[in-house]
């Protein structure tokens, strides 16, 4: 089985934050991050793989492909083997009782992705990000969490709002 025309048109589209939202699902591309991600509670869609050992996969679709058709859907230099399609999980409520790291205007995806990461490596399950944050299923934040986004509840909100009806301490960190 190879890509269809259909199977590239939505994988690219992901690469928009308004066809992610439309679809409920986001591109993850890698043998780690791809792992991570089935490993967790998210649900896969599809996956699209050159690693005939992804096929043993039970209750996944799986479709063998050529490189030159991962190169196709990939926004990676080197695809590696493996890309899938997992969907967005439902939000759910902010866990006030715990430490939280609240973001602001962070647009770099990378950067974004290496916070999650942190988070998760320091053991911080919940991440407040402003509206105006990149979106995490962005397929660089996705790449850059190296599987951290599965451990990490990242919640969009109207961050003044949610600072001034918190009573948590706020500590804070600020450029200027």
């Amino acid at each position: 089985m190879s890509l269809s025309k259909n199977n590239i048109k939505l994988i690219t589209s992901l690469q928009q934050k308004k066809y992610r939202q439309k679809h409920r699902l986001f591109v993850a591309e890698g043998v780690k991050v791809v792992n991570e991600l089935l490993a967790s509670s998210l649900k896969v869609e599809q996956l699209y793989t050159t690693d005939e050992s992804f096929m043993t996969l039970k209750e996944v679709e799986v479709v063998l492909i050529s490189e030159n058709e991962l190169k196709k859907v990939s926004t990676l230099k080197k695809p590696n083997k493996v890309l899938g399609l997992f969907k967005i999980p439902k939000d759910e409520e902010i866990n006030k009782n715990s430490f939280i790291v609240a973001l602001d205007g962070v647009n770099d995806p990378g950067n974004l992705g290496t916070i999650i990461r942190l988070c998760d490596w320091f053991g911080i399950s919940e991440l407040v990000c402003s509206k105006n944050t990149v979106d995490c299923y962005n397929q660089k934040v996705v790449q850059s969490t190296m599987g951290s986004l599965t451990r990490v509840q990242v919640s969009y909100v109207d961050l003044p709002e949610f600072l001034k009806s918190t009573s948590l301490p706020i500590y804070t960190a600020d450029m200027d």
